[in-house]
């Protein structure tokens, strides 16, 4: 499966706005230059607690099958203690994902999936750099001296696809779990726990949705106020991304995506495996093209 597949159209469309500005490239790679991945890579490794097979397995084994439905490599995953439930992605030579403990407490098993397949998703669309440089820029500006004012058109582009880009994750989530499971994690990050939001009415929520399309679109300035209110946020509202992600969900692209993913994974259940790495291999191979192993 290619990310082009799901990709949503408002992504594609503000990735090749926003690297149409002048100077664009020239920013991300002053950004890069500074060393800021190397950066958050010490910070995150020597604050939070990176997962594994024998490292809190029990979180860790959710992610190896995700990743290998999207056709990943397995990212470095890290646990961060923190009262606001979130997850992220970051880096670009090297990838890792972060979450945090509060949102293990808030999430079901299922909902905690979706919500590191949405991680892979970004993985998988290529976001990760950008997501890094937007961080940066949006955190550190100041340090970019010269290129300050010249970032600041670069950092609301960053920030519109940014939140275009999370509807792509989403989709990405979407065939790992299903459009329901994305909506469901979008309740409990909008309203609380399951206890509270189990039976939450999705049809009437996509209807705020529309009301707030409404409120946007009631003229000029009410039109400016809303824009002014998004225009610094990393993510779409909620409400949108539900509405967005369910009218997905019921299109002809989305089933045959997943009936592709059934499919290959059919396939593999019945293929032949490497009993080191595990990767699918031809019946006629004498090595595994993965990780060497003589199967003579």
């Amino acid at each position: 499966m290619h990310a082009s597949e799901f990709t949503h159209p408002e992504d594609a469309a503000a990735l090749r706005q926003m690297e149409s500005i002048p100077g664009f490239s020239l920013v991300v790679k002053k950004i890069m230059s500074i060393g800021y991945e190397s950066l958050q890579y010490g910070i995150n490794m020597a604050s939070n607690i990176r997962l594994s097979e024998t490292q809190l397995p029990e979180f860790y084994r959710y992610l190896p099958p995700i990743c290998k439905k999207l056709d990943i490599p397995v990212p470095e995953f890290y646990l961060k203690m923190d009262p606001e439930p979130n997850a992220w992605t970051s880096g670009d030579t090297r990838i890792w994902i972060t979450m945090t403990s509060s949102l293990v407490d808030l999430l079901t098993e299922e909902e905690l999936i979706s919500v590191l397949a949405h991680e892979c998703g970004h993985i998988k669309c290529r976001h990760v750099l950008y997501h890094t440089v937007g961080q940066w820029i949006t955190n550190g500006i100041a340090n970019l001296g010269f290129l300050g004012t010249l970032a600041e058109p670069v950092r609301f582009a960053l920030l519109y696809w940014y939140r275009k880009s999370e509807l792509s994750a989403d989709r990405a989530a979407a065939i790992v779990t299903s459009p329901e499971m994305v909506a469901n994690v979008q309740a409990r990050l909008a309203g609380g726990p399951a206890e509270m939001t189990k039976n939450i009415k999705l049809e009437e929520w996509i209807k705020q949705a529309d009301r707030y399309d409404e409120i946007k679109n009631d003229g000029m300035w009410n039109k400016t106020l809303q824009t002014v209110a998004i225009a610094a946020q990393t993510h779409p509202f909620s409400a949108v991304r539900v509405r967005e992600i369910l009218k997905w969900g019921a299109s002809d692209q989305y089933r045959n995506l997943v009936n592709e993913l059934k499919q290959l994974e059919e396939r593999d259940k019945n293929a032949k495996h490497c009993p080191q790495c595990g990767v699918v291999v031809d019946p006629n191979w004498k090595f595994c093209q993965k990780c060497g192993f003589n199967f003579g």
